[in-house]
């Protein structure tokens, strides 16, 4: 789907049109940034408090698998399609890499950036799926969460995840910028 802009507007979009555009930019990112990075590239850190390339892309899309699974109520795609066997990881369905230790980070060493791209996009699949099923009254259903005051929507949690993953997706272009010593964004 081509981005939803102010000069093409359409009245006739609707709140899961938004929501599957905004997931489609993160996956149009993504490709943009890890198209032909090594494996040594993938996994640099500017020092050892920081976070990869590999890491920021697995950790977003374990975000995105996580949250979006559990909004759909099905098991995530890290667990139900063996994920977590090709990255060598368990198969745990809370591990997103929230509070990561360096050597946690350090950890995460895809064998390819195909893996990681391979990955997000199943979820990006199951995630279109999700939101193209959406009605617009479907966002004002409150998440029973109570550690939140005032508890989180649907709405309010796929806005969440795009927040997220947009943020971790430019941080992983920043990076190859200084890996490349270019830009902040790849060409």
């Amino acid at each position: 789907m081509p981005y939803i802009i102010a000069e093409a507007y359409d009245p006739r979009v609707n709140s899961s049109d938004v929501l599957a555009d905004g997931y489609g930019r993160i996956q149009q990112m993504l490709h943009r940034t890890l198209d032909g990075l090594t494996p040594d590239q993938l996994i640099y850190r500017p020092s050892e408090n920081a976070n990869s390339i590999a890491w920021l892309v697995w950790h977003l899309t374990r975000i995105q698998d996580h949250h979006l699974s559990a909004l759909a109520g099905r098991e995530q795609a890290w667990t139900a399609d063996g994920w977590h066997a090709r990255f060598g990881k368990p198969a745990d369905d809370q591990d997103t890499g929230q509070r990561y230790t360096p050597e946690q980070v350090a950890a995460i060493r895809p064998e390819s950036v195909q893996l990681l791209l391979d990955y997000h996009e199943a979820v990006y699949q199951r995630s279109l799926e999700y939101v193209r099923g959406l009605k617009d009254e479907d966002l004002d259903r409150v998440l029973n969460e109570p550690q939140w005051n005032p508890m989180p929507t649907v709405g309010v949690r796929l806005v969440s995840v795009i927040n997220d993953n947009t943020q971790h997706a430019g941080q992983a272009a920043y990076l190859r910028g200084l890996i490349e010593d270019k830009r902040w964004f790849p060409a």
